[in-house]
Parts: structure tokens; sequence; C-alpha cells
């Protein structure tokens, strides 16, 4: 079963694209939403330094019916909603695709993860330009085999390097330790390194920062 991941970008005519992009440094997390006829629940969390200006604009935002305040901190909020103008949801709904909670919002931008058939991967992006929001294909491959983040010598020696204390400050070895260790040519073990802690990192960026990059994640030897 495909897995894919997507950047939308949020046209400013919806409420939560105009919001998210008034408070651009404002994380917003769609915990749960169900699509209901024309409307949509679902409950929406909230992290910002700002937290009384973005409530006071999401309860004041065209396209929100109602607003409660269910948790809050200083910095974060977990709201209940109800919107006139469900399109994200209503693409999703239509296009048979089940959504992968949570969803993050920030500056305009969706970051969306389903797991469907490639017909039913299809018919979300038709129904997403269909609603006016076009869209970035971050990633997509087979989910019962996703695909190696490093290939074993990579993954080897990146291991050993931080057995050793390569990646410690102070480092406690050298590059020409390391390699002596992996029985590899230093100008190897330099190069091997690097491919994999470009992987590693460009991988924690795109998952953990949800940073759309442009390259597909693939194994490099």
């Amino acid at each position: 079963m495909p897995y894919a991941k997507l950047t939308i970008d949020l046209p400013s005519a919806i409420w939560i694209g105009e919001l998210s992009r008034e408070f651009p440094s404002t994380t917003f997390r769609v915990l749960s939403a169900v699509p209901s006829g024309d409307a949509g629940f679902g409950l929406l969390e909230i992290e910002s330094e700002e937290m009384p200006a973005v409530l006071d604009g999401l309860e004041d935002r065209a396209g929100i019916d109602s607003v409660q305040l269910m948790q809050r901190t200083d910095d974060t909020a977990i709201v209940q909603f109800e919107t006139s103008e469900p399109l994200l949801l209503l693409s999703i709904r239509e296009s048979g695709a089940p959504l992968e909670l949570p969803l993050t919002i920030r500056d305009g931008q969706a970051v969306v993860e389903l797991t469907a058939s490639r017909d039913r991967l299809s018919a979300f992006g038709q129904q997403l330009e269909t609603f006016g929001m076009s869209y970035t294909l971050n990633r997509v491959y087979d989910a019962s085999e996703p695909p190696d983040l490093l290939t074993d010598q990579q993954r080897r020696l990146l291991v050993t390097a931080v057995e050793m204390g390569y990646y410690d400050t102070p480092r406690e070895s050298t590059l020409t330790e390391v390699a002596d260790e992996a029985d590899l040519a230093k100008s190897t073990a330099s190069v091997t390194l690097h491919r994999a802690e470009e992987r590693v990192i460009k991988e924690f960026v795109a998952d953990r920062l949800d940073v759309a990059l442009d390259e597909s994640p693939r194994a490099v030897s």
C-alpha cells in the first residue's frame, strides 16, 4: 500500500490558511477532524508565543462557527472548533483516502501523510486541485517496503563513529582512528560518513521539523 507525504499550500480564503499566515511562527496541529455535510468539527492544538492574539483571531475568523477552549497553558492551547469551510477535510473525504493525524499547519502550509491505494492518492490530488489547493509531493513509496535510509556500510561506519566518540564534544577520536577501526581508507570513511550524515539530517528535517525537501529519500552507496 503506497504511503505519501505532501505539503499543501492552503489558500488565504480558507480560515486556517489565513490565520496561520497571520501568525507564521505559530504551529497548528489538527488532532481530530470529522466532516459532516458542509461543516467540519475537530480538535486543534496551538503552540504560540502570541496565544491571546491567536485565540482572538481564531474566534473572529470568517468560516469558524464556534470555538471552545478545552485546555491552555502560556504557550499551548487545545480548542474544539466547528467550521463551515472544511475544504481540506472534504477533499480527503471525497477521495476516500484515510488521513493520518495529527495534521501540522504552519505559515499557510499543511503537511499531510496518507496511506492509500494509488488511485485514491491520485483522487486526493485531484480533489485538492478542485478546491484550489496546490501541493508538493515530498515522498511516496510502498509502505510495506519502506526505503532503507542508509546502506549497510554507512550504518556500520556511523555506529562505529558514535561508539568511538567521534561526535562527542570534544571529540574522543579522530576520523583516521574511526577509519582504521572500520578497516577503511580515511578518504573512503570521510565520504561515507558525509553521505550518511546527509541522509540522517535530511530525514530528521523532513519528518521531525515538517520541512518539505525536494528529493525523495534514497540510499546512497
